[in-house]
């Protein structure tokens, strides 16, 4: 069984006299441990998926598994719990608040479950782990776009989240900055961390084990890989870059 699954999965919004579906009868799976990309045209249903695995969107029909668990049967403080326990978000706008310092930034996420003591060494491990120990007392003016990025990871995992959800978080970046925040996911991802990100970034979904291809709210395809090796990346986006030039991405 899937550790992620979508079963039959409907959404529709009303827009005055018009219903669009945004998502309809969607089904797939990601497995434990997997970094599992999302990808499609404007429209297709990526992030109103992802923000449904988030819990900050609700299903009109069907149902959405997380280790076994029915998160579209929640109830709020259950998953006001579940947002801020066993997942982590990370957005294409970083969202970092700007009178913070990075470490109070990371930190500030994880009071509350833990020790103050405790969250603040996990904070600095954090900060260490990702190379940024240096910028600790900076504020986020302070930092680059991809060292914003990397912060905003940070405090998405200072709670040990079972998944770790992103949208389109190389979108805002240059490509230096992107390619070090990808890094930073697939070095997570070979640790164990659960990754679904969304994307419209080539190079991102060359770092996926599971590419996830929607359309019109339906998955059409699906393409499974091999863990990401550096040394098979070119070949990795040929034949990725095939297969969604196969599907009219």
């Amino acid at each position: 069984m899937p550790y992620i699954e979508f079963q039959n999965v409907g959404k529709k919004y009303q827009m005055g006299e018009i219903i669009i579906k945004a998502l309809n009868d969607t089904n797939f799976g990601v497995e434990k441990g997997e970094l599992a990309v999302i990808v499609g045209a404007s429209g297709a249903g990526k992030t109103t998926a992802l923000n449904i695995l988030g819990g900050m969107d609700t299903v009109t029909s069907g149902k959405v598994l997380m280790d076994g668990r029915n998160i579209t049967k929640l109830k709020e403080k259950e998953l006001i719990k579940y947002r801020r326990e066993d997942i982590g978000f990370v957005f294409q706008s970083i969202h970092l608040l700007q009178d913070l310092t990075a470490f109070e930034n990371i930190a500030y996420s994880g009071y509350g479950k833990k020790s103050k003591k405790e969250v603040n060494k996990k904070a600095m491990e954090l900060l260490k782990k990702f190379g940024l120990e240096d910028k600790a007392s900076k504020y986020p003016s302070e930092l680059s776009g991809g060292e914003q990025q990397r912060i905003a990871i940070a405090r998405a995992l200072i709670n040990d989240i079972k998944v770790l959800f992103a949208d389109e978080p190389t979108g805002a970046l240059n490509s230096n900055s992107g390619e070090t925040v990808l890094n930073t996911l697939t070095k997570l991802n070979e640790e164990g961390q659960s990754i679904v990100m969304v994307t419209h970034d080539l190079k991102a979904c060359s770092r996926a084990n599971r590419v996830i291809y929607l359309n019109d709210g339906r998955v059409e395809a699906e393409l499974e890989l091999n863990r990401y090796n550096p040394e098979e990346k070119e070949e990795r986006e040929k034949l990725i870059f095939e297969f969604l030039k196969e599907h009219k991405w």
